[in-house]
């Protein structure tokens, strides 16, 4: 079976970072002489030029078909009001993506941060994800306005065991569920009995939670406290930006979305509209978000070349980092876009 990965550029510095993340996945495949597939998909603002939709029914079909999804950052925040063809692309909902797997690692001598924050991505808050249609809050007058949370046990139990699997296959020794269940007691409470459930099967994890106040004040006086951290939707989007604050830049944060039969790869960050076209985004954080693809597929569809070639990614990038030469402005360099990427490369073929 020859594996098919879908590519979607996302608006902004998407059309920038995720051709660069391209390159450096089929030049570490041809080293490997590994054959993958790749199709180019359109989405976002280039979607809707071509089909009049931001997520098209071209799109939607060809991912139907894929095994992993490369996607860059789509920017709605800019989109249009009230024209439903204007739509954050319901990637995560229409494929079953519930979990965000996203790192926060330091590369600072002087710290020692390495947390991988789990969060929840089908329920909660998060307008596009809860509900079949519109958005999950309406204005019964001008003066107010109400929002719903929704909670399953279903989501809470799958994304405590990702948490949990995570740390077994990374050699992880602890996991903390970040919750408010003194005020939320019936839904950051079912996420927390389900965690609990989850954990027991985890004898050899240890376990913890903490309220979400408290666990963002801790990761930034004391991030080194942290292992796992795993938590609902609203709460997982803004303790990862945290996360990646503490390690120097929203570049730095790559991220994969998991399914139970499908992954994609999308870093963290937004489009960034403001530098867009100038070639000085941090393509770091996609190009990683591609090579957690790759170990996922490997050990998906037991593909070694696969996990190779995400280790060789990863370590060449962390190379690059390491050797401050080659770095985008964000974290203290003056590279290119282009120039960062080049230099990645440049280590894959020396492995």
């Amino acid at each position: 079976m020859k594996l098919k990965i879908a590519i979607m550029n996302g608006d902004d510095i998407g059309i920038e970072i995720v051709p660069m993340a391209k390159l450096v996945l089929v030049e570490t495949l041809k080293s490997l002489g590994y054959s993958i597939e790749l199709i180019d998909l359109p989405i976002g603002k280039l979607a809707h030029i071509e089909y009049g939709d931001t997520f098209p029914e071209y799109t939607i079909n060809q991912l139907n078909d894929v095994h992993g999804i490369i996607c860059g950052p789509i920017g709605h925040a800019n989109y249009p009001r009230n024209d439903s063809t204007w739509k954050m692309p319901p990637i995560r909902k229409k494929f079953g993506l519930y979990a965000a797997i996203r790192p926060a690692k330091s590369y600072d001598n002087s710290k020692n941060i390495d947390i991988i924050f789990v969060r929840e991505l089908t329920e909660g808050l998060q307008s596009s994800d809860t509900i079949v249609g519109g958005y999950p809050e309406f204005r019964p007058n001008d003066e107010i306005t109400i929002a719903s949370r929704v909670i399953t046990r279903k989501g809470s139990n799958r994304v405590a065991k990702a948490a949990f699997d995570i740390a077994v296959n990374k050699n992880r020794c602890k996991v903390t569920a970040a919750h408010k269940e003194p005020l939320f007691r019936l839904s950051c409470g079912m996420f927390l009995e389900e965690c609990v459930k989850v954990s027991e099967e985890y004898p050899s994890i240890s376990y913890e939670d903490k309220l979400i106040d408290t666990t963002a004040m801790h990761l930034v006086s004391n991030p080194e406290s942290f292992d796992i951290v795993v938590t609902t939707n609203q709460f997982g989007d803004i303790l990862s930006d945290i996360g990646a604050g503490l390690i120097g830049s929203i570049g730095m944060a790559p991220g994969l979305c998991l399914g139970d039969g499908i992954a994609m790869a999308q870093a963290t960050h937004g489009s960034a509209p403001d530098i867009a076209g100038k070639n000085i985004a941090n393509p770091y954080a996609m190009i990683m978000s591609t090579s957690m693809l790759l170990s996922w597929m490997g050990s998906k569809y037991s593909e070694e070349e696969l996990i190779v070639a995400s280790n060789i990614i990863e370590e060449s990038t962390l190379e690059v980092i390491k050797e401050k030469k080659h770095l985008t402005a964000d974290i203290g360099g003056k590279a290119s876009t282009i120039d960062m990427t080049k230099a990645i490369i440049e280590k894959v073929k020396a492995r």
